[in-house]
């Protein structure tokens, strides 16, 4: 396209010499339609629009002329941007201390947002006055030192495709283009702050709202898409998702009008049946049009919902803006809307400069009649006119009558910035006459004339102006040219005779510190109807409350999830928790699965039910094995107890005594002396108990094998082989507990773990290898007497306890196996009373197994328990 420009300027047929003469200028075939022209000593252009031309298609088979045009609809909030420029050239020239004796000028034209309009009064400001004649200016005069583009980017953009080249300062008062060259961006400011700024205060608005779940229209442009791919996801990074992502439709010539309908209708219905209720828009100054025409056409939609259902949230180079016959249609649809706008003070005098503002005294003024005549819905009468039915206009109208839907009297944020562009653009002028000609006395035209030759150094002390402004706010730039400012957050409210107020409800400082950068009065908010009037709630679905963690759902955004039940053992304690957590040590979750709770320090105690069962069975068996004892050394001389070797077998009965009290030691609160010897006297009672048993199977069988004289093992029939047996298995396994000692000693400790609900408080077996050595080697004696005594299981009756033996060790190993198991899978004060209940067990197995029996013989039946009956029974 540049190029295309450059050579249509290159090659235009001018050879002439001289302006004045007209056969050198340019037919025009479409001239700019509105122009407003103030001569001055230094000129200050302007391209604006103030309406939209609506064309037929194009057939590029005649030569366009004006009455190719259908239509030129008056955008006429926009009129208010051009008196702004005027107004603040008016205060230029009547104060002394800005460019004191030079009268500042003015050129303005409507570019009615068209790309080849712009181009048209772009090229108009390099020619001669009154003359088109491009790229050809033989005089200095009306020059203008500096251009202010706007309202929207592209205005701006295709401005600086031309005006670039000339190294014309250019000011941007709407939104900022996308400059796509370096030249272009050197020669333009922006009344507009940064645009990261706007965005990070629509995320803080979000976030501050808690609303995460937002629908998003934008416009079909280079801006829109710019803002779809790099602002978008950026905002989903800060946990905010879009229910749906919708371009507007375009505004195209008037035979597509039915397409801008439909499209229209299509874009309402996606807003209206989706679920949330924000809607973000990134639009231009030109888009409320569209939204308008678009809710206006949703009467014949059988959708329920209305627009004033959601919040609707405008970008800052957004503003109310309407064609004259939009004034009438209804804006409830605003009510309780949020909006960010370029930081602004109220500016005085402006008002009353609008109410001396009329088509009779303004002659030089192009744009205000057709503004007039759209507003008060009349037209000026001339000599031409046919149609005298119409309202004639008088001239004499009042602004300040008119609904705020067709113009507002406040000064708005764009014309706000139009009249500091103008403002910075005399201050940057006033530097260079201050600079150039302090203290040198020259005539006005030379004055001039020098001015003109420093002109072209004005873009770069544009970009180092500072000045405080007629409302006392100061007006800078940064190194990138943009305006050194923040934005207002506006909440819109709507009253019903279409007039509406703009309410500042809180701001954007991006230059404050981290604490003030957004600041808001959520108390003067006023919210839609269908909200009584509350703060809304915009999410995907409702928060996950404590006690629930979110699961996302399968093809759903990432803000739409299921709300689960913490698992067992975590805890949630605020809302919307990514995942459940774990109570810190020593704490457990409450019932609810939203809080922690202190754990109980338990053990195993003899005044809870288990631990007292377990002691009364304890000392029962002990009383028992006192009570057998007892009975044998009181019949010690008769020959059932002497058949059976006392010595072993009181050995026996005092060792199971001892297991009996051993297991007492497993019970009460665990101690260090206690837990240090418990374990080691388990195991050696029990070794030195099997062991008895093992040297008493060994003696049976023994004696079978000596019964003849010249037998061998006479010589084992001794006393000290059976001691010998005991000594040397309780030898072994008392180095083994010895060595477990002094390695790794059992201590006292508390387990946080096992137990949901309580501290076990335990002993630590130090080392789970040497414990289970200590119950193999007690279990290699038991298994080795079982089979011992098996063997010996059909010796004579009168003399042979090895079928009771054998029934004891079955036992006795059985329940040592079955411990293994359930030892590894009890937990807590549950895994000492497999203990201790496998001690009782075995312990009373042998005790029953082996001694019941005699027991009985010798109470019940004595006339059995002498020598003769043992003979005759033998025989």
């Amino acid at each position: 396209m540049v190029v295309i420009i450059m050579l249509a300027l290159v090659l235009l047929p001018y050879t002439a010499s001289k302006c004045p003469v007209d056969k050198h200028a340019t037919r025009v075939l479409l001239p700019i339609l509105h122009k407003y022209y103030h001569s001055g000593e230094f000129n200050i252009a302007s391209i604006t629009s103030q309406s939209n031309v609506l064309s037929r298609a194009l057939s590029y088979e005649k030569i366009p002329s004006p009455e190719y045009f259908d239509d030129i609809p008056v955008l006429t909030q926009h009129y208010q941007h051009i008196l702004a420029l005027v107004f603040a050239v008016k205060e230029i020239n009547e104060d002394p201390h800005i460019l004191p004796n030079i009268t500042l000028g003015f050129q303005i034209y409507n570019s009615h947002f068209s790309a080849s309009w712009t181009y048209l009064a772009s090229m108009e400001l390099l020619s001669t006055q009154k003359r088109f004649i491009p790229n050809y200016k033989c005089d200095s005069r009306n020059n203008a030192v500096a251009v202010i583009g706007g309202p929207n980017s592209n205005v701006c953009l295709h401005m600086a495709t031309i005006l670039g080249f000339y190294k014309i300062p250019q000011v941007t008062y709407g939104s900022a283009p996308i400059l796509h060259y370096r030249s272009q961006a050197g020669f333009v400011q922006q009344m507009f702050p940064r645009g990261t700024h706007q965005y990070n205060g629509i995320l803080h608005l979000l976030l501050h709202f808690r609303w995460t779940w937002i629908g998003v229209l934008y416009l079909d442009d280079d801006n829109g898409e710019r803002f779809v791919q790099n602002v978008l996801p950026f905002f989903s990074e800060k946990g905010i998702c879009f229910d749906f992502i919708q371009r507007l439709p375009k505004q195209g010539f008037t035979g597509e009008m039915q397409k801008l309908i439909e499209g229209g209708l299509a874009t309402y219905k996606t807003i209206m049946r989706n679920s949330s209720n924000v809607l973000l828009i990134h639009g231009e100054i030109q888009t409320m049009p569209i939204l308008r025409f678009m809710i206006a056409s949703s009467v014949y939609l059988d959708i329920s919902s209305k627009p004033g259902d959601k919040v609707w949230m405008m970008m800052a180079q957004m503003d109310f803006t309407s064609f004259a016959f939009q004034g009438s249609w209804s804006i409830d649809f605003l009510l309780g809307a949020m909006s960010l706008a370029v930081q602004s003070k109220k500016v005085l005098g402006f008002r009353e400069f609008l109410q001396t503002r009329n088509p009779i005294s303004d002659k030089e003024d192009g744009f205000i009649q057709s503004f007039w005549e759209s507003v008060f819905e009349c037209f000026f009468s001339s000599p031409t006119s046919e149609n005298t039915s119409e309202k004639i206009c008088t001239g004499f109208e009042k602004l300040e009558s008119l609904p705020g839907s067709l113009f507002e009297v406040k000064m708005s944020a764009h014309s706000y910035s139009m009249y500091n562009a103008v403002y910075a653009i005399a201050h940057a002028l006033h530097h260079i006459h201050f600079l150039k000609f302090k203290g040198k006395i020259m005539v006005k035209g030379q004055r001039k004339k020098l001015l003109n030759q420093y002109s072209w150094q004005l873009h770069h002390i544009l970009r180092k102006v500072s000045f405080n402004n007629s409302a006392g706010e100061k007006i800078c730039f940064d190194q990138s040219g943009e305006r050194k400012a923040g934005f207002d957050i506006i909440n819109w409210i709507t009253f019903p005779n279409q007039s509406f107020l703009k309410a500042k409800v809180g701001k954007i400082d991006p230059y404050a510190s981290s604490k003030s950068i957004f600041s808001i009065n959520d108390n003067s908010i006023i919210w839609p109807k269908k909200f009584n009037h509350t703060q809304p709630i915009s999410v995907c679905n409702d928060n996950c409350h404590q006690g629930f963690y979110k699961m996302k759902k399968e093809g759903k955004p990432f803000c739409c999830y299921d709300c689960l039940p913490c698992p067992e053992g975590k805890i949630s304690s605020q809302k919307d928790m990514v995942d459940c957590v774990r109570c810190p040590e020593g704490q457990f979750p409450n019932d609810a699965k939203d809080g922690c709770l202190l754990k109980n320090i338990t053990y195993l105690s003899y005044r809870e039910p288990l631990g007292f069962g377990l002691t009364i069975l304890a000392l029962s068996l002990f009383l028992i094995t006192v009570l057998i004892l007892l009975i044998f050394i009181r019949h010690q001389g008769t020959p059932i107890v002497k058949a059976n070797n006392r010595n072993l077998t009181y050995a026996l009965l005092i060792s199971l005594l001892l297991s009996f009290l051993c297991a007492l030691l497993f019970i009460g609160q665990p101690r260090k002396l206690t837990c240090l010897f418990r374990q080691s006297a388990f195991g050696i009672i029990f070794t030195f108990a099997v062991s008895c048993v093992l040297a008493k199977t060994m003696i049976v069988i023994l004696a079978f094998k000596a019964t003849k004289p010249d037998s061998q093992m006479r010589k084992y029939m001794r006393k000290p082989l059976a001691t010998s047996i005991v000594f040397l298995c309780s030898f072994v396994q008392i180095v083994i507990c010895t060595i477990w000692l002094i390695i790794t000693p059992p201590f006292p400790d508390f387990d946080m773990h096992s137990l949901a609900e309580e501290i076990l408080l335990e002993c630590n077996e130090g080392s789970m290898v040497m414990f289970y050595c200590v119950l193999s080697f007690m279990g290699f004696l038991a298994l080795l007497s079982f089979t011992v005594a098996f063997f010996a299981r059909n010796l004579p009756d009168t003399f042979n306890e090895a079928k009771f033996i054998t029934f004891s060790m079955l036992m006795f190993c059985s329940v040592w196996l079955t411990f293994v198991p359930a030892y590894l899978s009890a937990k807590g004060k549950y895994i000492l009373a497999v203990e201790i209940f496998s001690i009782l067990v075995s312990s009373a197995a042998l005790l029953i197994c082996m001694f019941l029996p005699k027991s009985y013989i010798i109470l019940v039946k004595p006339e059995l328990n002498n020598r003769d009956q043992l003979i005759r029974i033998k025989n």
